[in-house]
């Protein structure tokens, strides 16, 4: 029997974020609890990184993304043969592949094209996407706090926004670093990138941002709390708040490459690695037998292919860009470019399983 035939057997067309209660609470505990509470015991190391040299952060990026963080997004290309019921292998690699190859190159030649919009298109995608990923996170935990759509969405706008906003509040100078990196390898005149990122650093802009956050921030809150106070669970509401609250502590102290590169390894690879172990069945019954290293390695088994042709992509961007690769901070430069040009074909993924499993829709998926 194939996987597709497999997986149709019971399938509703509908499907909830898959897995039983045993895989459920096992991919909740290991990819989003542990690995929230050690972040929060990292934050001492945090607070101290903005003394150390920036390439410290790029080693740290480049360490998170070589362990997890590429193959995260490296089995997309079987993610609508095991979430659907109507899919073939065939389609499901080939669709995929094409959204890829697209979506991609449409990236790459914004950032020609246009580098600061690219760049400032980039921190928005991001900011969507890493939202989204928590949400399906807290889906996955059970919470029932956020029983709306609205809800939801005000969760993805806080949760994926202090990565993205909140060091552009406390760390300025690093961050617009960065943004010279990106830039600059299209823009070869190093005085041409630093004025052309000067509208996105002014402090009209990032005044604005950190006061968005916080007042976001306080309304999600808020709304959770009075859901608690008509009866949901006040243990759900704490869990969310108490990780917003990590997440604020993180970013408001670390360096930002340093901050940004320990996230996506810890915090949002792993719990988008965890929600495809409920989607595959083998995966997902090894770990709730208590099989962790078996889910595991089906998991790196099916990533490893596309994690290796992820990094043949960094090495193309780096080929092309016509200022060329010279520096630790080119190198971080090409990886994010390169991160950029599969981030939206993989949010595009993303959010059609979002759609299937019914994130969005509360009581139909969830």
């Amino acid at each position: 029997m194939t996987e597709a035939a497999t997986r149709s057997a019971g399938r509703r067309e509908a499907a909830p974020i898959e897995g039983d209660d045993r895989a459920r609470s096992a991919v909740d505990r290991w990819f989003a609890l542990y690995p929230a509470l050690a972040l929060a015991a990292l934050l001492p190391v945090g607070a101290v990184t903005p003394l150390f040299p920036v390439e410290v952060g790029v080693a740290t990026f480049a360490l998170g993304t070589l362990v997890v963080g590429m193959a995260h997004g490296a089995v997309d290309h079987l993610v609508p043969l095991r979430a659907a019921t109507d899919v073939s292998l065939r389609r499901s690699i080939g669709v995929v592949s094409v959204a890829y190859a697209v979506l991609g190159g449409a990236v790459v030649a914004a950032f020609f094209l246009a580098p600061v919009g690219a760049f400032v298109g980039f921190i928005a995608l991001t900011w969507l996407h890493w939202g989204q990923g928590d949400v399906a996170a807290l889906v996955v935990a059970g919470v029932d706090h956020l029983p709306t759509a609205a809800e939801r969405w005000l969760s993805l706008v806080v949760r994926g926004g202090l990565p993205m906003g909140v060091p552009l509040l406390a760390h300025p100078g690093e961050y617009r670093l960065v943004a010279e990196w990106i830039v600059g390898l299209f823009v070869v005149d190093a005085s041409a990138a630093a004025a052309a990122v000067d509208p996105v650093f002014v402090p009209a802009t990032r005044l604005a941002v950190g006061a968005f956050m916080i007042g976001a921030t306080a309304l999600s809150v808020g709304l959770g709390y009075r859901r608690v106070r008509a009866g949901a669970s006040r243990r759900g509401w704490l869990r969310d708040a108490g990780e917003v609250a990590a997440l604020w502590a993180w970013f408001l102290l670390a360096a930002p490459v340093f901050a940004i590169g320990v996230y996506f390894a810890l915090w949002h690879a792993l719990r988008h690695v965890g929600r495809l172990v409920l989607v595959d069945d083998r995966a997902s019954a090894a770990l709730g037998d208590g099989d962790l290293l078996g889910s595991l390695s089906r998991f790196g088994r099916d990533a490893a292919p596309l994690t290796l042709g992820g990094f043949l992509v960094v090495g193309a961007v780096g080929l092309s860009v016509p200022a060329g690769v010279a520096a630790a901070g080119d190198l971080l430069g090409v990886s994010l470019v390169a991160i950029a040009a599969m981030t939206l074909p993989h949010v595009v993924v993303v959010a059609w399983l979002d759609r299937k499993q019914g994130v969005w829709r509360p009581g139909v998926g969830g």
